[in-house]
């Protein structure tokens, strides 16, 4: 389980520091903080349905168009 824990946190990790890389040259400070987040949820929101077999509700959801908003 721990492997699993840290494999899951390195391919977020790497995610992130590439979308940064990419990302600093046509993007504010702000919205790469956001799409940090997003990919973050994302990442979590997979893990926690398919391996921890939870339910994806829908304030979950909510939370994730809200944060998708904070892009514009």
């Amino acid at each position: 389980m721990i492997i699993v824990s840290w494999l899951i946190a390195f391919a977020e990790y790497c995610f992130q520091v590439l979308a940064h890389r990419i990302g600093s040259y046509q993007f504010s400070v702000a919205q790469l903080k956001t799409i940090q987040e997003i990919i973050t949820l994302t990442v979590l929101s997979i893990f926690s349905v398919l391996y921890l077999r939870g339910p994806l509700k829908s304030n979950y959801l909510v939370v994730f168009v809200m944060t998708v908003g904070r892009l514009r």
